[in-house]
């Protein structure tokens, strides 16, 4: 139990520059006192003692702010940053090493009994302020997930996920997994040439009426050069030197 507890309080002092000591974290850290919370619960709900499960379960929400039902599984070294407003379904499976901040919801679309309802989160997950993720599939190895993103389908590892509802974007390269090098842990899930696809795709759009109008002007230039000029025919409503005007 001891061991558990000094992992996560280290897990805390290496993912937030503002935990200043350990008696800090172990004292006034909300996300912590809530999965503390949940493991005595959790234990009590495998034990078979449903309602006092539920009932430590309530207690946690009560001082914490963060609701996490009994019968979800949460792995080592998680970190609920903030953690006000969060919420993790029944059936919801948390990986080692993730990182939940406030506002996220990792909640069920189905109402069966039974069946797997809430997300799993693989291993060093990041799940941004706000964001919600609904349903029961995967969110891969060191996946992403951005603030106030609306998550409905599965995110491969690695990538990151924006967006209502969510896109996915897929990392330049794939992690160099074999080259010894320890990622670095991003707050917020914000990592280096993570834009939002559609935006990428305006900017080329953009990017390419540039170029279509400075070949134009080469064009309308090389002309002018060589002394050509554009003559209205009499049925041609348009000014051919209004339309040069405008192209340049």
């Amino acid at each position: 139990m001891f061991t558990r507890l000094k992992e996560d309080i280290d897990a805390i002092m290496n993912r937030d520059p503002a935990a200043r000591s350990r008696l800090e974290v172990l004292t006034c850290y909300p996300g912590l006192h809530a999965v503390l919370f949940h493991r005595l619960a959790h234990g009590c709900w495998n034990m078979g003692f449903k309602w006092l499960g539920r009932f430590v379960s309530h207690l946690g929400r009560f001082f914490t702010g963060i609701e996490i039902h009994p019968g979800a599984r949460v792995g080592r070294r998680v970190f609920i940053d903030h953690g006000m407003g969060v919420v993790i379904g029944e059936t919801a499976d948390i990986g080692d090493d993730c990182t939940i901040y406030q506002g996220v919801t990792l909640g069920g679309t189905s109402l069966y009994k039974g069946e797997k309802r809430h997300p799993t989160l693989g291993t060093g997950v990041v799940v941004s302020a706000g964001a919600k993720v609904l349903g029961g599939f995967v969110v891969g190895d060191g996946a992403r997930v951005g603030s106030n993103a609306v998550v409905l389908k599965p995110v491969p590892p690695g990538a990151t996920a924006v967006g209502i509802p969510a896109r996915i974007i897929l990392p330049d390269s794939p992690p160099a997994s074999d080259s010894g090098k320890k990622t670095e842990f991003s707050a917020y899930g914000i990592t280096p040439n993570a834009d939002d696809p559609v935006s990428l795709a305006l900017k080329s759009l953009i990017d390419h009426s540039e170029a279509q109008t400075a070949r134009i002007n080469a064009i309308l230039d090389a002309l002018d050069h060589l002394g050509a000029h554009l003559e209205n025919s009499p049925n041609d409503p348009f000014d051919a030197g209004e339309l040069k005007k405008m192209l340049r």
